[in-house]
C-alpha cells in the first residue's frame, strides 16, 4: 500500500509513481478512499463516497496504463467533486437536508471530462446548501454539518465548497471541483492553506451543475498546488454545447512541473489599496513578506479601481438569479427544511427586487468589465490577501470573526466581471492557521496568473506545510 506521504503528495508525483509502477491506481485510489471515510466524518467534508465506482474506474486506469493507453497527467489520479455537480445514480444533494434523495440521470460536462481523462471520483464532497444564496451567517449551514477546518477542528473550512477545502487540505483526496460565484473556491482554499483556482467565466461548462447565478457561476479546481490547478483545469477547460456560455475557444495550460521564471522576464504586479485596518496582524504580516518575496521576479506598482459600486452589483445579480432558479423551492415550503435558520427565510427578499434593479446591475456590469480591463491589462496579476483573517471559531457567527472576509473591492469586481483568480498560501496566523496571497488577472488570463503562483511557490514553500491529521 502507498506510503502516507501520498496524502499530500502533488499531481505530477502521483502520476510520476503511477507510470514507474510504484503504485497502482487501485492500490492508490483504496488508499484515499480509506482516508475519506476515516477522516472525512472527522472534518464534515463528505456527501457520498463512491467506492465501487471509484475501483472500478482505477482497474480500468491501470489496465490502460499497463497495455500502453496514457490519458495523460490525471489518468489514474483519485479526486472528490463538489457536491452540486449531477453524478449519474450517485445523490447529489447540493448541501441541502430537503434534497437529500436528489439523482439525475446525467453526469455533469466536468465529471465527464476528467473521466475522458481517466481521474478517478471517489467521493462527492460536502458544500454549505445551495452554495450560500440563502444568506447564510455561520458555519452550521449544511446538512452534513459545518465544514471544519484541516488545521484546527474547531474553525471553519470556508464556504461554500467546505468539503474540498478541507478534504485537500486534509489530505483526503488530491485535488476537487468546486464552484465559485462570489468567494465560494477562494474562501475554502485560503482559509486551509491550498490552491484554489477561479478561471474566467465560461472557461470551464457548468452543464449539469447546480445554478445560482447563471451569469456568475464558475466551476474550478482545488489543489495543493497552482501546477495542479493548472493540470486539471487543462482537462476540463473547453467549449461545450449543452452548456451556451461556455467560451468557444480552447484552453491549454502553459506550465511545467518546475516552471521557473527566465532571466530576462519580470513579471508586472500591482497592488490595491489595502484597507490594512481590516487585516488581522498576521495577514498584514504575510502580505508584506509576499510582497518582497515577488520583487526578487517582478515590479510592483500601486494602483486603483475605479469607483463603481462593484459589491452591490454583483450582490444584485447573485439576489435575482437565485430568486429565479429557486422560486419554487421557497414557494413549495422545502425551504423550511434547511439547516440554517437564516437561510430559510433569507431568499424570500429576493423575489420582490425590481427588475430595474437587475437590469441596471448588469448595464453597470458591462461598464466594470470595460473599465477594470483597462487596470488589467498593464499587469500580469493583481496581487492582495485572500483573505482578512484566518478561519475563525465554528461556534461564533461570522460577524464576531470574519471583518468582511474581503480585504479590497476586486473580489466583487473580479466575479461580477467574471475575472479568473487563483490563491496560494502564504503563512500562518499567531493560532497556527493558514493565510493565503491572491493574484487576479485580465479575462481568459488563466495562464498568466498561473504563471506568477508557480513562480511565487517556487519561491517559497507554504504549500509543503502539512497539518497533523489525527
Amino acid at each position: 500500500m502507498p506510503d502516507t506521504t501520498y496524502a499530500f503528495a502533488t499531481i505530477r508525483q502521483l502520476a510520476s509513481k503511477l507510470r514507474s509502477g510504484t503504485v497502482t491506481s487501485v492500490e492508490l485510489t483504496r488508499f484515499f478512499l480509506d482516508r475519506l471515510e476515516k477522516f472525512g466524518p472527522v472534518y464534515n467534508a463528505v456527501a457520498t463516497i463512491t467506492r465501487d465506482l471509484a475501483l472500478k474506474q482505477a482497474q480500468q486506469a491501470d489496465e490502460e496504463l499497463k497495455s500502453g493507453r496514457d490519458r495523460g497527467v490525471l489518468h489514474g489520479i483519485p479526486y472528490g467533486a463538489k457536491d452540486l455537480l449531477a453524478t449519474m445514480g450517485i445523490a447529489t444533494t447540493w448541501g441541502a437536508a430537503p434534497l437529500k434523495d436528489q439523482m439525475f440521470d446525467t453526469d455533469a460536462t466536468v465529471i465527464t471530462r476528467l473521466r475522458d481523462a481517466g481521474a478517478v471520483l471517489c467521493a462527492k464532497l460536502s458544500m454549505v446548501e445551495l452554495a450560500g444564496g440563502f444568506g447564510y451567517k455561520q458555519a452550521n449551514a449544511s446538512a452534513t454539518g459545518p465544514g471544519l477546518n484541516a488545521w484546527d477542528k474547531t474553525c471553519w473550512s470556508g464556504g461554500s465548497s467546505s468539503g474540498p477545502g478541507s478534504a485537500i487540505g486534509a489530505g483526503l483526496v488530491p485535488f476537487a471541483i468546486g464552484s465559485e460565484t462570489w468567494g465560494s473556491i477562494m474562501t475554502p482554499a485560503g482559509y486551509n492553506g491550498i490552491a484554489g483556482l477561479r478561471p474566467t467565466y465560461g472557461r470551464v461548462s457548468r452543464h449539469g451543475a447546480m445554478a445560482l447565478s447563471w451569469t456568475m457561476d464558475k466551476l474550478g479546481p482545488m489543489c495543493r498546488t497552482a501546477d495542479d490547478c493548472g493540470l486539471v483545469l487543462n482537462a476540463i477547460a473547453g467549449p461545450d454545447p449543452l452548456d451556451p456560455s461556455s467560451i468557444a475557444t480552447g484552453w491549454k495550460y502553459a506550465g511545467t512541473a518546475d516552471m521557473k521564471v527566465d532571466a530576462g522576464r519580470r513579471f508586472k504586479f500591482a497592488t490595491l489599496d489595502v484597507d490594512v485596518s481590516r487585516l488581522s496582524p498576521e495577514v498584514r504580516t504575510n502580505y508584506e513578506r509576499s510582497l518582497e518575496v515577488l520583487k526578487g521576479f517582478g515590479s510592483i506598482t500601486e494602483t486603483k479601481l475605479p469607483d463603481l459600486p462593484y459589491s452591490v452589483v454583483a450582490s444584485t445579480i447573485i439576489s435575482c438569479e437565485m430568486g429565479a432558479a429557486f422560486g419554487d423551492f421557497m414557494t413549495s415550503g422545502d425551504v423550511w427544511e434547511l439547516t440554517a435558520p437564516e437561510d430559510r427565510w433569507g431568499g424570500f427578499s429576493s423575489l420582490v427586487i425590481p427588475a430595474r434593479d437587475y437590469i441596471n446591475a448588469l448595464r453597470i456590469r458591462v461598464k466594470i468589465q470595460h473599465e477594470v480591463d483597462a487596470v488589467l491589462k498593464e499587469f500580469d496579476a493583481v496581487v492582495t490577501p485572500t483573505l482578512n483573517t484566518e478561519s475563525g471559531p465554528v461556534s461564533q457567527p461570522f460577524t464576531e470573526w470574519a471583518r468582511g472576509f474581503s480585504s479590497t473591492n476586486l473580489s466583487g469586481a473580479a466575479n461580477a466581471a467574471g475575472l479568473p483568480g487563483i490563491t496560494v498560501p502564504n503563512g500562518f496566523g499567531a493560532r497556527g492557521l493558514p493565510t493565503g496571497l491572491e493574484f487576479t488577472g485580465r479575462a481568459f488570463g488563466e495562464n498568466s496568473i498561473l504563471a506568477v503562483a508557480n513562480a511565487f511557490q517556487n519561491a517559497t514553500d507554504w504549500h509543503q506545510k502539512t497539518p497533523v491529521i489525527d
